[in-house]
C-alpha cells in the first residue's frame, strides 16, 4: 500500500513538474490581441483636379485647378461584423480655379467679364476655403486582423464658406476682390470614395451652385456647379 501511494504521488509531482515547463516555453511568434470592437480610417486626407460645370459662353478653365480636404470621421459600426458603418466628422477644404472670368467691384457690387481674347496677364484665380461636416455610409472587407481591404464609402457633405477671393494680375492692373456676397457660403455635396488599401479614388459633386442668383455674365447667370476627382488617403 506504501509503495502504491509512493508511486501516485511521484506521478502527481512529475505532472505538474511538466506542466511548469510547458508554461516556461515560448511561442516561436508574438501573440497579438484580437480588437472584435475595432473602429476604421478616422482620418482623411484628398488631392483632387476641379472642374466648373454648366459655364456660360465663353467662359473656360486654364492651367491646373487644384483642391485638396482633410479632417476627422467617428466611424461607428451597426452591424456585427462591422462591414458597414456610419461616420460623421469635420474637416477642413481648400480649393482653387483658374479660369478667364474677371471679378471686379463698382460701388461694392461684383461684376463679371470675360478676358478678353489675345490679353496677356499674369494671374486669375478663385481660392476658397471651407468648414466642412461629412456624413457617410461605409461598407468595407475589414477584418480586426487586417488594415489591407476593400471600400465603397459614400456620403453628403455640408460645408459653409470661410474665405474667397478673387485676384486678377497683368501689367496693368491688380484686381482683388473678397467676401464676394454673391457666392454661396452655405455648399452642399455628394462624394464617393471607393478602392483598396492604401489608394482610393475620390469624387464629389458640389449640389449647390457655387454663385447666387445675382451674379450674372451679360445677363446669364454664373451658376458653376463644382465637380472634384481625385485620390484619398485614410489613417487608422
Amino acid at each position: 500500500m506504501k509503495f502504491g501511494l509512493s508511486c501516485l504521488f511521484l506521478l502527481a509531482c512529475l505532472h505538474l513538474f511538466s506542466q511548469e515547463k510547458e508554461k516556461d516555453k515560448k511561442l516561436p511568434y508574438p501573440m497579438i490581441e484580437t480588437d472584435s470592437l475595432y473602429r476604421e480610417d478616422q482620418f482623411y486626407l484628398a488631392f483632387s483636379y476641379n472642374i466648373l460645370l454648366n459655364r456660360p459662353d465663353g467662359i473656360s478653365q486654364n492651367k491646373f485647378s487644384s483642391g485638396f480636404t482633410g479632417g476627422v470621421l467617428r466611424d461607428f459600426p451597426i452591424n456585427k461584423r462591422r462591414s458597414w458603418a456610419i461616420a460623421p466628422g469635420l474637416g477642413i477644404s481648400y480649393n482653387k480655379y483658374f479660369h478667364n472670368l474677371v471679378i471686379s467691384k463698382s460701388n461694392e457690387i461684383p461684376q463679371y467679364n470675360i478676358i478678353t481674347e489675345g490679353v496677356n496677364y499674369n494671374k486669375n484665380k478663385l481660392d476658397q476655403i471651407f468648414v466642412d461636416v461629412p456624413i457617410e455610409i461605409r461598407w468595407r472587407t475589414s477584418t480586426p486582423q487586417s488594415h489591407k481591404f476593400w471600400r465603397i464609402y459614400s456620403g453628403i457633405k455640408l460645408s459653409y464658406l470661410v474665405m474667397d477671393k478673387s485676384r486678377y494680375v497683368d501689367k496693368t492692373y491688380n484686381i482683388k476682390v473678397t467676401k464676394n456676397p454673391d457666392i454661396n457660403k452655405f455648399q452642399v455635396g455628394t462624394y464617393l470614395v471607393w478602392g483598396y488599401n492604401t489608394w482610393n479614388f475620390y469624387g464629389y459633386y458640389g449640389i449647390t451652385p457655387l454663385y447666387g442668383q445675382k451674379a450674372k455674365l451679360k445677363g446669364e447667370k454664373v451658376a458653376f456647379n463644382t465637380l472634384n476627382f481625385g485620390l484619398m488617403f485614410y489613417i487608422l
